[in-house]
């Protein structure tokens, strides 16, 4: 193995492993709030949908790109690649929704007078379920195709045969073009409703601003209220997804057209699109105060155990 596929790998299982380990954790955190209730906040539900989508991006792809860089070849079979192949598509989809929805969720929640019946419609945790449930049926149905064009590793000549490294598919180009066009103008779309969510809550927040303005102790500024927080944690998601992703998209579209686009290329594209999924989750630890909670409690009770297992040793 020669030390760029080595480095590679190490990147590779860097990103992966830290990605799918601070998706869990959060995770099991919004899933305990809940099941309980504890400290519960009505994005959490949408959070926990992200989170998990995010995790089966990083098991469908960051996984089978690592051991492809490690030299790994011909370790999946065709049903395998099928699976695989549906399984990111779905999950990707649904990571992307799930940022749509919780970016529409946080505009209207600041500025109700864009959708007044909406407005109310939010505050039900059932109608909050039902438009995650409404994501995975929208994206398994869209992606019903995938088995039909993925195909098992495949060392072929051909250059309409297509190969990531584990898996290939056929297609004659103008037939790649069109699937590209038709796959990413939802995609577009829906980056286009995130930049305009998110312009739309960047100027309620200003106009918030200047409106407390003259409110304001000169002596001592008024911590940020929860609204305002959690909409900066959304406008940081959003903008590192939308810059990865356009990204990845770009390169995608290439990577389509030209016929034999090179594994670097494509090593190049796997990495940008387990970009996300890998940051994200820090992103949303920052920001929330409940896992730094969670953290102290954890430092306590190890220090605890510590101790107690030192009174021991000394009885």
């Amino acid at each position: 193995m020669g030390s760029g596929k080595l480095e590679l790998g190490i990147i590779f299982v860097t990103q992966t492993g830290v990605g799918i380990l601070g998706n869990s954790f959060l995770f099991c955190l919004y899933t305990f709030s809940l099941v309980t209730g504890h400290k519960l906040r009505p994005t959490d539900l949408i959070l926990n949908q992200l989170v998990l989508a995010n995790s089966m991006v990083l098991f469908s792809k960051g996984i089978p790109q690592t051991m492809v860089a490690f030299g790994s070849q011909y370790f999946l079979d065709d049903a395998a690649c099928k699976l695989i192949f549906y399984y990111y598509r779905v999950s990707t989809g649904v990571s992307f929704s799930t940022i749509c929805l919780l970016n529409g969720y946080q505009v209207i929640k600041l500025n109700p007078s864009i959708c007044r019946w909406m407005e109310l419609k939010i505050r039900s945790p059932k109608f909050i379920g039902f438009c995650c449930f409404l994501c995975w049926i929208l994206h398994l149905s869209i992606n019903s195709f995938i088995p039909v064009i993925v195909n098992g590793p495949s060392n072929s000549k051909n250059l309409s045969v297509k190969t990531n490294g584990y898996c290939s598919w056929n297609g004659v180009l103008r037939f790649n073009i069109l699937y590209t066009v038709i796959y990413f103008s939802l995609d577009f779309m829906s980056l286009g409703f995130l930049v305009w969510a998110s312009s739309s809550m960047i100027s309620t927040l200003l106009r918030h601003k200047q409106q407390v303005q003259h409110i304001r102790n000169n002596s001592r500024a008024p911590r940020m209220s929860h609204e305002a927080r959690a909409t900066r944690t959304i406008f940081v998601l959003v903008s590192s997804f939308v810059t990865f992703y356009s990204i990845y998209a770009i390169l995608t579209v290439w990577m389509t057209v030209v016929a034999n686009p090179g594994q670097w290329k494509v090593n190049s594209t796997v990495l940008l699109s387990s970009c996300f999924p890998a940051l994200s989750p820090f992103v949303l630890m920052v920001k929330d105060t409940r896992v730094s909670q969670n953290l102290n409690i954890l430092g306590i009770l190890h220090m605890i155990n510590i101790l107690g297992f030192d009174q021991m040793c000394a009885v």
